[in-house]
């Protein structure tokens, strides 16, 4: 039986149902024609802000989204979650962590989680990552992508969020280790998380103060860092009002635009290196359009070498 993936307008009116099949096709059928299109139509049609969220395992990115999700909906905006999670050394699949951690009603259909494996990248994201959130993108106010959480080099975040915001708990490490770590590069926005913990949370915050600083240029804005706590609400709503103060500015600018054209052809490049190889790379790079719809351009070289 051929499989047909849904429109844009059909992920609307289908809810999570929709969304959850869509995300299976994309999966198992990449370059389907309806497949592509949906992306392609994803793409050129952006709805939610995209935020990223990093940092080291037990830090308690989770219990931090359980409060902001909620928030959020409180607001009546929609939600969609990616939570990119180890891997099973079994069945490659998801280990599940992050989603069983999140706690949201399963009969609301303004609130999708979708969980994916890692496998082998080391970037912290899954290979899915991209393309399910350009659809995510467009069917949600708001979309989050949780990172695996292994260790310094999670910086592909970088590539496909908005807003990268990075979290560490007090009595992680001190400030060599933050200054070293590779991710301190990409946030704009961090949060020392367990506020409640009192002077080592205003310790620890100084510390990523410091590393920020020296990962910053000459004149570049410095980095907020706040202090957070899940369980007793304090430092949530100077979070999310930095979180829409970002958005706020960012929405409308020709800078974000940039920033998701070049996230296309980052996917694009890499999708290309994989398929073809260097050498087929190299034959495609300089026509490669990061105005154009990455999808659109992938089903262009297809076709070509079909």
């Amino acid at each position: 039986m051929t499989s047909v993936c849904p429109t844009l307008e059909g992920l609307h009116k289908g809810g999570k149902l929709m969304m959850a099949y869509s995300l299976a096709e994309i999966e198992t059928h990449p370059d389907s024609e309806d497949v592509l299109s949906l992306l392609e139509e994803s793409w050129e049609q952006p709805l939610g802000h995209v935020i990223g969220v990093t940092g080291p395992p037990g830090v308690g990115k989770s219990t931090l989204l359980n409060v902001l999700i909620n928030r959020w909906r409180a607001e009546g905006k929609t939600v969609g979650v990616i939570a990119v999670d180890p891997s099973s050394q079994r069945t490659g699949g998801a280990l599940l962590g992050d989603r069983t951690r999140l706690s949201v009603d399963p009969a609301d259909e303004a609130v999708f989680v979708r969980s994916m494996a890692a496998r082998d990248r080391l970037g912290g994201l899954a290979a899915l990552t991209y393309p399910a959130s350009v659809v995510m993108r467009a069917a949600y106010d708001i979309l989050i992508v949780e990172t695996v959480g292994v260790g310094q080099s999670e910086t592909e975040i970088s590539k496909i969020a908005d807003t990268v915001v990075f979290c560490v708990q007090p009595g992680s490490g001190d400030s060599l280790q933050y200054m070293k770590a590779g991710v301190m590069e990409v946030p704009h926005l961090a949060v020392v998380t367990k506020a409640d913990m009192g002077q080592n949370a205003i310790r620890a915050r100084a510390d990523v103060k410091g590393a920020l600083s020296l990962s910053r240029e000459d004149g570049e804005e410095a980095v907020p860092v706040l202090l957070v706590s899940s369980n007793s609400g304090d430092g949530i709503d100077d979070l999310t009002a930095a979180i829409d103060d970002r958005w706020a500015a960012i929405g409308d600018s020709e800078g974000l635009l940039r920033h998701r054209q070049q996230a296309g052809l980052y996917w694009l490049e890499e999708v290309i290196r994989e398929e073809f190889g260097k050498k087929g790379y190299d034959r495609v790079a300089a026509s490669l359009d990061a105005g154009r719809s990455p999808f659109g351009q992938w089903r262009d070289i297809l076709a070509e070498n079909d």
